[in-house]
C-alpha cells in the first residue's frame, strides 16, 4: 500500500501512546482514521487534537476490546461512516498479569483477552471487510506485540504478546494471495501510559488492589521499567515506522537495536537444543 491517502484505518488503543502515534502518522499521510478506546474522554480529545493539526478526516468509537460485542459495534460504526476498511492496527494493550508468585485467573484472563483475544477477535472481524476491496485498493493489518513477544518471561503479558507474533506470522503468507499485508510491531520502551493500565481495567476484572513491593528484586525491575518508559521513544516515531512498514509491507517492524543480542542469544540456545540430536537417528513406530 504505497499510497495511503483516502484508505480508511481502525486503530485500537487510539487515545494516547503508540496508537495515538500511529493514528496521526496515518493521518497525515492522509488516510481517514477511526480512533477506538476505552477511555472517551481522552478519546475524544485526541481526535479533536488530530482534526486540528492535520486537518484529517478523523472519527471516534468506543469499544472495550476484551468484549468481541463491543470491537463488532464499532466495525460497524466505522461501516457505517466510510462503508470500507483498508487498515486495521490492533494496537490496545495492557501491562497485566504479574510474575510467578503472583498470578491471579483475573489478571491472566484481562491481559489475554485484551493483548491476545482482541487481536483475534479484530482479525476475524475485519478481516472479510478488508478484503472487499483489497485486489482493487491494497490492505493492511499491524498488530502490537512487544520485544517480550520474541523473549521469554514467566506473565501473563510475555504470554500474550508471544501469541501475537505467532498469529501475525502465521496469517502473513495465507493473507498475501489475498491482497493483505500483514506486520507484527514490537516495540521496545515507548514513552505511554502503559505502566498505569489499571485506569481501564473493566469492574469484572477488578481484585483487591495488592501493593507493590518497594524492595527486592521484584521492586528494582518495576523501578527500572518505570524509569525506562519515561524516557521512552517518542510515539509518534514509533507511528512513523508503522506507516513506512505498511507502505512497504514489512514483516517486523521493530523500533530500536537495544535487544537484538538478547534476541540473537535466545536463538542460539535454541540452536544448541538441534545441535545435541544432530546425527541421531529418531526410532519411530
Amino acid at each position: 500500500m504505497k499510497d495511503l491517502a483516502g484508505k480508511v484505518a481502525f486503530v485500537t488503543g487510539a487515545a494516547s501512546g503508540i496508537g495515538l502515534g500511529i493514528s496521526t502518522a496515518l493521518a497525515q499521510a492522509g488516510a481517514k482514521v477511526v480512533l477506538c478506546d476505552i477511555e472517551d474522554a481522552a478519546r475524544d480529545r485526541a481526535v479533536e487534537d488530530l482534526k486540528r493539526k492535520t486537518n484529517a478526516d478523523v472519527m471516534g468509537v468506543h469499544a472495550d476490546v476484551s468484549l468481541k460485542t463491543e470491537l463488532q459495534k464499532a466495525a460497524d460504526e466505522t461501516l457505517a461512516q466510510h462503508g470500507k476498511v483498508h487498515i486495521l492496527v490492533n494496537n490496545a494493550g495492557v501491562a497485566g498479569g504479574g510474575g510467578y508468585g503472583g498470578w491471579t485467573d483475573k489478571n491472566w484472563r484481562w491481559t489475554l483477552d485484551v493483548n491476545l483475544m482482541a487481536v483475534v477477535w479484530g482479525v476475524e472481524i475485519f478481516g472479510p471487510l478488508i478484503e472487499r476491496q483489497s485486489a482493487a485498493e491494497g490492505g493492511h493489518i499491524v498488530s502490537t506485540a512487544s520485544m517480550a513477544g520474541m523473549l521469554p518471561g514467566a506473565s501473563a503479558y510475555n504470554v500474550s504478546k508471544f501469541g501475537v507474533v505467532s498469529l501475525m506470522e502465521g496469517l502473513r503468507p495465507l493473507l498475501a494471495p489475498r491482497g493483505i499485508g500483514v506486520s507484527v510491531l514490537c516495540p521496545g520502551f515507548i514513552h505511554t501510559n502503559i505502566m498505569n493500565s489499571n485506569r481501564n481495567r473493566p469492574e469484572r476484572f477488578a481484585e483487591v488492589d495488592r501493593p507493590l513491593p518497594t524492595t527486592g528484586v521484584v521492586a528494582d525491575m518495576i523501578k527500572m521499567v518505570q524509569g525506562r518508559i519515561e524516557t521512552g521513544i517518542d510515539p509518534l516515531y514509533v507511528g512513523e515506522l508503522v506507516r513506512e512498514g505498511i507502505e512497504n509491507d514489512w514483516p517486523h517492524i521493530f523500533t530500536d537495536n537495544e535487544f537484538e543480542p538478547n534476541l540473537d542469544a535466545r536463538f542460539a540456545e535454541i540452536k544448541k537444543g538441534f545441535d545435541r540430536i544432530r546425527g541421531r537417528v529418531p526410532r519411530r513406530g
